[in-house]
């Protein structure tokens, strides 16, 4: 996990102090370091490319901010989308539609017809959507979600590729499922799949590429040869200190050679979210009430679970500082919570901290993926800024 340097006392990000960006934005407030930003998509960009040609499809789930796609497509990315709206918001930050594709899962027709008259390359995820895909729009080329029955990620809400998941299609389907696609007529170009998000160990994304290579070659053997394969996303990052990082390189090697080893494939698209966007960000909160609850002493802040959801939806860690106070001793254990009328609205549990006073710029790290995007008004609060420094 990324630290960072102290100035007189307060912490410093992307150059700046915490409590200067919090004076001039108000909090709470989400705050990117583009620098980093763009370090994490040539970190992994490198890592694969040195070994196979490598697409990266940033998964925009994680944050569809404007800002963030431009500065993604500066750098060449394609993205991953997972609805019309992130097809539509790539469009508009600049992305062609040639490097957008679209997986996603339960999809009305109405929404498929949206997505093609974009066009979009589809990411099929069921029998159902092929069938129904036919009758939109058969020239729109097109991929298969599998499920390799393989799972991996920080939470059983976010494991996506086990036996029975509700995505993809079922491993027993998916020959005869590609078989269908070319009689139907449809421009086969690759597959993919996923099987989490936030996996920490490399061996699970082996074990999925051997399924999705594995099957490759049963469907040359009838024909069917295809331009890519996708790994999906799913890469973690660290949130605690000294937590070590996804090895990269043991990662890139791995994969990419059991693709040349054993098929005929040149191309690998990779579908990063958190990786690329995780650790450029912090969250900045004001402290606006000390309690001592007998049992529980509580820094209370402006940003609730309505502002980042993570810890109370998935029990997610994020590393907590006072940023006006950093590098003080920590001097009592507190629960840090928001404004939202309800007992889960918290940020961290028992963590160490100095003193705090009404007024501390609370940081919370590592806070890029999945925050402002999974943000909402509950209880009628308004969405809070986004800045890029």
């Amino acid at each position: 996990m990324k630290d960072y340097e102290s100035k007189n006392g307060v912490m410093m990000f992307a150059g700046m102090p915490v409590t200067d960006i919090a004076d001039r934005f108000g909090t709470p407030v989400y705050v990117t370091d583009e620098q980093r930003l763009r370090e994490n998509y040539r970190n992994l960009y490198n890592a694969f490319s040195q070994y196979i040609d490598t697409k990266i499809h940033y998964a925009c789930k994680a944050n569809t901010s404007l800002a963030i796609l431009s500065v993604l497509a500066q750098e060449g990315s394609g993205i991953d989308a997972v609805s019309i709206g992130e097809v539509m918001t790539a469009l508009k930050a600049g992305i062609p539609p040639e490097d957008i594709m679209y997986t996603g899962v339960n999809v009305s027709d109405a929404e498929m017809k949206a997505v093609t008259d974009q066009g979009v390359m589809i990411n099929v995820d069921s029998v159902s959507q092929l069938e129904r895909l036919a009758k939109i729009n058969k020239k729109i080329p097109i991929s298969f979600r599998i499920t390799p029955e393989v799972g991996s990620g920080h939470s059983d809400k976010v494991v996506t590729g086990k036996k029975g998941s509700k995505f993809g299609i079922p491993k027993a389907d998916v020959i005869k499922t590609y078989v269908r696609a070319k009689k139907l007529g449809f421009d086969i170009k690759g597959i993919h799949a996923d099987i989490g998000s936030g996996g920490q160990t490399v061996q699970p994304f082996l074990d999925a590429m051997d399924v999705l290579t594995d099957t490759v070659n049963e469907l040359k053997e009838l024909g069917i040869d295809l331009e890519f394969i996708d790994m999906g996303g799913g890469i973690g990052v660290p949130y605690k200190m000294n937590e070590d990082e996804m090895d990269l390189n043991e990662l890139a090697a791995g994969v990419t050679d059991i693709i040349l080893e054993n098929t005929d494939i040149k191309k690998l698209i990779i579908e990063p979210g958190r990786y690329i966007i995780c650790d450029s960000t912090v969250l900045l909160t004001r402290c606006v009430d000390v309690k001592d609850a007998d049992t529980k002493k509580y820094i209370g802040v402006d940003a609730g679970f309505n502002t980042l959801i993570r810890p109370a939806m998935y029990d997610s860690y994020h590393y907590v500082a006072i940023g006006n106070k950093f590098g003080k001793a920590a001097t009592a254990k507190y629960e840090v919570v928001g404004p939202i009328c309800e007992s889960g609205d918290y940020l961290a549990h028992d963590r160490a901290l100095p003193d705090p006073s009404e007024g501390d710029v609370v940081v919370v790290y590592n806070a890029g993926a999945y925050g402002f995007s999974m943000s909402s008004n509950y209880n009628s609060r308004p969405l809070c800024r986004e800045v890029l420094i």
